[in-house]
């Protein structure tokens, strides 16, 4: 049994707890899944609002002390802000290297030199750092928990320089061995899912912790990028920061828990994937109910498409050639966008296909 098998040597109760977890997870992941091809204006501001939250928390759980309201205006003030406290120069940093993930998980390998250019990336605008950007740590480090009244505390130590590269090789091919494999059920029996796979290198990431600084805030961002690259788009719409900014305190007893045996047959990671699995359920359960209160919202509609929309509804069925008449002032292509998101805003529904498309106002708006 290799080292990282054994830490996931689970009791009957844990594992049947994580089976619970693992299928509720999956089955929100589905249902969001289908959401999130509709593609309508509310994804955008969810996820607007996850960046905000996920870039304030993470890198306030470093000791940085930014509000999110500051990191908001920080960001909108990008091109002509000089980055003259560390504060800043973390956050912009956080927030480029998740702009990147966003825009190209897909294409970014979980490698030893992917890892190490995100963390160049990370740290590029702190000129404290530079000795150290993108590069395996040189001197010994700890965890060491940041509280908001300034207080710190030793959690662990962690891996000396020497063996940072062994075990950082072992880990991702171990890693990208298991996420490589096709069966990921909950129920499967010849392999492990990919939510335990994605929890386990996470802790053996923070437990080696690589760098000389800034591996809580990769952690979390390797976190996003695992989730994304694995088909559980939703954590780009909730802030998975957030949730361990506001529950610090068992986030850290969590690693501990393994960590007391680390290097040891008796090193588990049971209460560390627990808290990692109930993290992404109550997550889950965060997303689903702002986007109920972002989908109550009545649709903006300007005023042109007032008009559309009122014609529809006293005149339907409509077909598009009725509006060009009753609308001569309107641009085609402009009338069509407007159809498009009306029909995306639930305002109206389409019935039939090309030329044969009529209109009519969806009575549950």
């Amino acid at each position: 049994m290799d080292k990282f098998i054994r830490k996931l040597n689970f009791d009957f109760a844990t594992n049947q707890k994580i089976l619970q977890l693992i299928s509720y997870i999956d089955s929100f992941k589905g249902k969001w899944n289908i959401t999130e091809k509709q593609e309508n204006r509310y994804l955008k501001e969810l996820q607007k609002i996850a960046t905000i939250e996920s870039i304030g928390s993470s890198t306030r759980i470093e000791g940085t002390k930014l509000t999110n309201e500051e990191v908001q205006k920080l960001l909108e003030n990008i091109k002509i802000t000089k980055l003259k406290s560390r504060d800043e120069q973390e956050v912009i940093g956080y927030y480029e290297v998740l702009e990147i993930i966003y825009n190209n998980y897909t294409n970014i390998s979980l490698s030893e030199s992917y890892i190490k250019q995100l963390h160049q990336i990370l740290l590029k605008y702190s000129y404290k750092d530079q000795r150290h950007r993108g590069a395996y740590k040189y001197l010994s480090n700890k965890v060491v928990a940041t509280y908001p009244t300034g207080e710190q505390k030793t959690i662990f130590s962690t891996t000396e320089p020497a063996l940072v590269a062994v075990e950082m090789q072992e880990l991702i091919e171990w890693t990208n061995k298991h996420l490589e494999q096709k069966v990921s059920s909950a129920h499967a029996t010849d392999s492990i899912h990919k939510l335990i796979v994605i929890g386990s290198f996470i802790y053996d990431f923070l437990s080696i912790h690589p760098f000389q600084d800034g591996n809580g805030r990769l952690s979390r961002l390797l976190t996003t990028l695992c989730l994304l690259q694995n088909d559980y788009s939703f954590i780009q719409y909730v802030s998975f920061e957030n949730h361990i900014e506001q529950n610090k305190k068992t986030y850290y007893k969590a690693l501990m828990s393994g960590q007391k045996n680390r290097g040891t047959k008796n090193e588990r990671i049971d209460f560390w994937m627990i808290f990692f699995l109930e993290s992404l359920k109550t997550l889950t359960e965060k997303l689903e109910q702002k986007y109920e209160i972002f989908n109550s919202k009545p649709a903006y509609l300007n005023e042109r498409q007032k008009l559309i929309k009122d014609y529809i509804e006293n005149n339907q069925p409509v077909k598009i050639s009725d509006l060009v008449k009753q609308f001569p002032e309107i641009n085609l292509n402009t009338l069509k966008k407007d159809l498009l998101y009306l029909r995306n805003e639930k305002a109206i529904i389409m019935l039939g296909k090309g030329k044969g498309s009529i209109y009519i106002v969806n009575q549950k708006d």
